[in-house]
């Protein structure tokens, strides 16, 4: 796919107006680039999208889909709730089910407990 195959400013090919990645033109923000400048989509449909070519995407192509920075709205503030609600989630990410201890890092979920319980007979012979 060439840069040429991704530019439609119209939508007539792809629905949407579509660019090549990084030629987005003034107006358009990804979700990353809105929540730098402390915004949000608010509710807006997809205004545009940046495509590309990428060997490891299935279909060949990655896409970014952007929206309009004159109708995106101010994130909205972490009341205490939300804080203690996600510090309660990291809680959870970091207590080892088996041990129900404190691992002091997020426990991998390929190992599903703390170091010490998965591999008990390292830890004995240390």
């Amino acid at each position: 796919m060439s840069s040429a195959a991704c530019y439609d400013p119209t939508g007539a090919r792809y629905g949407i107006p579509t660019y090549p990645w990084r030629l987005a033109p003034d107006g358009y923000a990804t979700r990353r680039q809105l929540r730098a400048h402390g915004l949000r989509p608010g509710g807006q449909p997809v205004a545009a999208q940046l495509m590309r070519r990428s060997p490891r995407r299935r279909g060949g192509v990655m896409v970014a889909h952007l929206y309009r920075i004159e109708l995106a709205k101010p994130v909205r503030p972490m009341t205490s709730r939300k804080w203690g609600a996600l510090a309660l989630a990291i809680l959870a990410r970091r207590t080892c089910p088996q041990c129900h201890t404190d691992a002091g890092y997020v426990i991998p979920p390929t190992l599903g407990t703390c170091v010490p319980c998965a591999y008990p007979e390292e830890q004995r012979a240390a």
